[in-house]
């Protein structure tokens, strides 16, 4: 077995800061467990620098090639510890003080965890493993401040969870069965010359599995209770960083398992793409409150970025594509989450008239993510959006740039709906200043807005060291 712990210590990182979180959590009094904040974000921090290393390492595969670390890894890995810095930054006065303050960090790291480890499997079972910690620890964040809507959304988000992880393991079983093995690469030498379609119907068990997980159509009914129920750090986490490990546990599922099976699943997931996009549109266009508006942005989003898994393979524009919108999409959609975790008692698209008369720079950061989400230059979703319509042209897949392009114009008329009342005259935001739980998530939304243009007008250096 080809051990090399040297190889994760982004992982190993996140675990040791999980484990002393926890235990520190048990011991410092309540208003002094404001070091597990510190922990978390150092170790995230710490982990950046290191994955951002092992980005000119050649590849490799450890523990008995269970494990890939690639650049497409080490991407996952920085999009995700820097989310997690992002979401502790957003959330961060809203929690400190509370009684779970030192588990809300400690959830976060284990719910990283798992997201990176699903983007690193080669094996099916560690694909399950990786999948159960990266949903437990969100249905826990889920109702962690024990709310009415809170366990509703826990509830409804466990029970659809656990019926969506079972359906993962059926589906690992039968490719298993079919083929002798869990792992990627003899899979793909086994799958062609076993039953058809014993081969379709694993493929497609283990895909609802993770479509489950990215809150794609038909698995996504979760999205808007579990946005709107929970606190605003906790939605905003949930609502993008397990959809960074879930997209890429499929894209390298699919381009290393079946590329040859006669199963056409680029077609599948082209249709579950368009499907995804056309509803997360049409189901946000009368939104009136705005967690809910984000939380069908976010579906929709999650069907442009099934494009990039649709084209792997067939296009060489398809992987350093998916990367670079999963940066742009999780950088921007924090920052939309944080503008609203700024104005806590700014429910709906009403109350936030005359914000620009108010808070300019938070208007500002508002704007720049709102339309980053649209796909306007120079914001680094354009750039995303532009890479992976490409890809898909270049797979055949020009008929879903088409609708992509469709939907991307039919966006542009429900953010407006909410741009447009931030610079209306009349004030009806809650309070005069930001109330003291807002600070911090107000710099988080200025930090988010400035690095979503920054990695737009970069997008270049990004895009070829993906593509290396």
């Amino acid at each position: 077995m080809n051990e090399n712990p040297g190889a994760l210590i982004p992982e190993l990182l996140l675990v040791f800061a999980a484990v002393v979180g926890l235990l520190a959590g048990s011991f410092l009094p309540r208003n002094r467990q404001g070091a597990v904040r510190s922990i978390a974000v150092l170790a995230c921090l710490t982990g950046v620098i290191a994955a951002a290393a092992d980005l000119a390492r050649p590849v490799q595969s450890v523990f008995d090639d269970t494990y890939v670390v690639d650049v497409g890894l080490g991407a996952v890995r920085i999009v995700v510890l820097a989310s997690i810095v992002l979401t502790i930054g957003l959330a961060g006065d809203q929690v400190s003080g509370s009684t779970r303050e030192a588990e809300f960090y400690v959830l976060l790291l284990l719910g990283g965890l798992g997201t990176v480890a699903m983007a690193g499997a080669n094996d099916l079972l560690l694909l399950v493993a990786s999948y159960l910690l990266a949903s437990i620890p969100l249905y826990a964040l889920t109702g962690i401040a024990r709310t009415g809507p809170g366990n509703e959304a826990a509830l409804k988000y466990y029970l659809m969870g656990a019926l969506s992880g079972v359906t993962l393991l059926i589906g690992s079983t039968l490719l298993f069965g079919v083929s002798g093995s869990t792992q990627y690469t003899d899979l793909a030498a086994a799958l062609p010359d076993a039953p058809r379609v014993a081969v379709a119907v694993g493929l497609v068990a283990v895909l609802a599995g993770l479509l489950f997980k990215i809150g794609a159509v038909p698995l996504h009914f979760w999205v808007p209770d579990v946005v709107q129920g929970a606190t605003t750090g906790v939605a905003a986490f949930v609502a993008t960083v397990p959809k960074i490990g879930g997209l890429w546990a499929m894209y390298r599922l699919l381009s290393t398992t079946v590329p040859t099976s006669d199963v056409d699943w680029p077609l599948l997931v082209a249709v579950l793409a368009a499907v995804t996009m056309t509803l997360g549109n049409l189901a946000a266009f009368f939104q009136d409150d705005v967690r809910r508006l984000l939380a069908y942005s976010t579906i929709s989003q999650v069907g442009y970025l099934l494009m990039a898994v649709a084209a792997a393979g067939r296009a060489t524009l398809a992987m350093p594509a998916l990367g670079l919108y999963l940066a742009a999409y999780a950088v921007t959609n924090l920052g939309a989450f944080a503008v609203v975790a700024a104005l806590p008692r700014a429910r709906t698209l009403a109350d936030y008239r005359g914000l620009a008369s108010r808070h300019r720079l938070l208007a500002l950061s508002l704007v720049v993510c709102l339309l980053g989400l649209i796909g306007t230059p120079p914001t680094a979703v354009f750039v995303g959006k532009l890479t992976v319509f490409t890809a898909a042209v270049d797979a055949g897949l020009a008929w879903l740039a088409v609708i992509a392009v469709l939907n991307t114009m039919a966006s542009v008329f429900y953010y407006l709906r909410w741009i447009a009342p931030a610079f209306r005259a009349r004030n009806a935001v809650p309070a005069d200043d930001l109330p003291p739980a807002g600070r911090s998530a107000a710099r988080s939304a200025h930090i988010a807005a400035i690095v979503s243009l920054l990695l737009g007008v970069l997008a270049g250096p990004v895009l070829a060291v993906l593509t290396v």
